[in-house]
């Protein structure tokens, strides 16, 4: 009988293998998870949302969707309380419940990203969301795109730690929920992806492009699905640029915008100092800073909760110069005072109403000075939102795109680019980072080289420890030393003591004169020309410390010990081996940069 496969089983068995095969691809089990995190980020925008109105709705009594109209009709007890009495409840909630006593936001994203793998904790997500929901609820002045970007990156982080994925996968899971954040809040999938990509991911290679776009598009169809197709703010019909002669005035908006990004960011970050310097216990801090928007809300209640209302009266050039100046200054008074406080929130609202009210006072002095240039002052608020924005936030190309999905203008996205660039030039230049690395920083947190941090973190020295060594006793005469530490490897005695603990280290150059003197041998003993106290490093240390030790101590082999309290010796770690493992690490981070992990 013949054993000859039969025709068309061979090439079926092949087309199997490939499936399987493909069914195995990093990118195909990525694509797969994205629409999960896609689709879960799209119903946290939803939830959150729902969160915020029904807060509202609780504490003001009121329609959400026309608060600001609405509480200018409220009893002055109400926009006075509300506020001061949900600040003193957020305060003692953050303080005794929140890890870390703060509110968290897109700042911890942008860290996990770059310094813990892509590592996020769900429960402390829930619990951010919920004070950001509860905070906006109460009037305050911050805004609700940051906290859905930290929940949704939790929402990806967790599951990739639940499926126990590599640092590079649950990086690209964080940055899913990050696009489909950002996707579903502004409607808008292309921003979402680039946002992730600009902010969180730091590169646009494929194997993490693929799976975020998967992500944003799936997140902006479950909010259509449920709020449907929308712009985040209702746009009066856009004109055409009236002239090229204009641009000029867009770019000198640009310089404006500049200066009112680092003035709203240096308000925020003076507003945390002048808190840590008064008397006031830090859970008390938004109750005060919550009665002071009060008193502000009775005169403008326009500075009331995320703001878009106002922000779309803006645009539809419903709104004066003088309460356009005015609503700018308060508005950055009152984002200042939340976020300086502990309220929850994000400050991405708040650049895009600040960077409203700009644009249109703008508009307004240009075109009184040159009407039969100017393409409406509506135009020149659009232009200042984007510009503003953008150079808070430090992501020019995602806020770009984010104002051309919303006006699917072409001609007003060139004035937009324009002024953004500008703006995020010199506050750049000026300021130097982003509101979210400042933030970081303020912490003692850089993400400076965060990709390479990370993947240094990520190797311990047990992995290239040397075990071969040799040891001698802290009593042992000098002419055992010479003896044995001819024949030691690496040219160097490790002296311990009678309980087995590492006292110091001798090479021939610690003998010196003694190497070939032997007329001290019966004076001296191994502990009296040794390095005593000898830098070490912990088995469970990493890439990073051990990098950190051989450049303070100009050591060439370390020690490796059990703990330093026990100090027990476990082997010896080479230069050239922790060089090497270094370089490692830095064509891995290059090579993910690529697409090519």
């Amino acid at each position: 009988m013949s054993d000859a496969p039969k025709p068309g089983r061979a090439p079926l068995k092949s087309i199997l293998g490939g499936l399987k095969r493909f069914g195995r691809n990093d990118l195909v089990v990525l694509s797969s998870l994205a629409l999960v995190v896609g689709a879960a980020g799209g119903g946290a925008a939803i939830v959150f949302r729902l969160g915020i109105d029904f807060f509202q709705q609780l504490f003001f009594g009121v329609d959400p969707v026309h608060l600001t109209r609405l509480a200018a009709e409220l009893p002055a007890w109400r926009l006075l309380l509300v506020p001061s009495l949900g600040g003193l409840a957020i305060g003692l909630f953050v303080y005794f419940v929140m890890p870390g006593r703060r509110p968290r936001g897109v700042a911890q994203v942008i860290e996990a990203s770059a310094l813990r793998g892509g590592r996020m904790s769900l429960t402390n997500g829930v619990l951010a969301a919920f004070v950001s929901a509860a905070s906006i609820g109460v009037g305050a002045s911050v805004g609700r795109e940051g906290p859905v970007v930290h929940l949704g990156a939790c929402l990806g982080g967790w599951l990739a730690r639940r499926l126990q994925l590599g640092r590079v996968l649950s990086r690209t899971l964080l940055g899913c929920g990050v696009a489909a954040a950002v996707a579903a809040s502004f409607n808008a999938p292309i921003a979402g992806v680039f946002f992730a990509l600009e902010v969180v991911i730091g590169h646009y290679a494929l194997s993490a492009f693929a799976p975020i776009v998967i992500a944003g598009v799936t997140g902006t169809i479950v909010s259509r699905m449920y709020f449907g197709d929308f712009p985040a703010f209702i746009l009066p019909e856009m004109r055409e640029i009236a002239s090229f002669l204009e641009f000029p005035a867009f770019a000198l908006l640009g310089v404006a915008s500049a200066v009112a990004a680092i003035v709203l960011m240096r308000s925020v970050m003076l507003t945390e100092d002048i808190w840590s310097r008064v008397p006031v216990p830090p859970w008390a801090r938004p109750a005060v800073a919550g009665l002071v928007l009060g008193l502000i809300a009775l005169g403008f209640p326009q500075v009331l909760g995320v703001g878009y209302e106002t922000t779309d009266a803006a645009l539809s050039e419903r709104l004066d110069l003088q309460i356009l100046i005015a609503l700018m200054l308060l508005k950055g008074l009152a984002t200042a005072l939340c976020l300086g406080s502990g309220f929850g929130g994000g400050i991405f609202s708040p650049s895009l109403y600040i960077g409203a009210m700009l644009g249109g006072a703008f508009g307004i002095i240009a075109t009184s000075v040159f009407p039969q240039l100017s393409s409406g002052h509506g135009a020149y608020t659009v232009v200042g939102m984007g510009a503003v924005a953008g150079a808070v936030l430090g992501a020019p190309i995602s806020t770009i795109l984010i104002v051309f999905e919303m006006t699917g203008d072409y001609s007003l996205t060139i004035a937009v680019m324009i002024a953004t660039v500008i703006a995020s030039v010199i506050t750049q230049q000026l300021h130097g980072r982003s509101f979210f690395v400042w933030q970081l920083e303020r912490r003692g947190i850089t993400i400076k080289g965060g990709q390479e941090i990370s993947l240094l973190r990520t190797i311990t020295v047990d992995g290239f420890t040397d075990r071969r060594f040799e040891t001698i006793q802290a009593e042992a005469p000098l002419a055992r030393v010479r003896e044995r530490l001819s024949k030691a490897p690496w040219g160097e005695l490790f002296v311990i003591d009678a309980e087995g603990r590492l006292v110091g280290t001798i090479t021939f150059s610690d003998l010196a004169d003694a190497a070939f003197d032997t007329s001290r041998d019966e004076a001296l003993v191994a502990l009296d020309v040794a390095r005593q106290r000898p830098t070490v490093l912990q088995v469970g240390d990493d890439l990073e410390a051990a990098i950190k030790v051989y450049g303070a101590s100009g050591e060439v082999h370390v020690a490796v010990v059990d703990s330093l309290e026990e100090m027990r010796l476990l082997g010896v770690v080479h230069e050239h081996e922790v060089m090497l493992a270094y370089h490692r690490a830095l064509q891995q981070a290059r090579a993910e940069e690529r697409g090519e992990l």
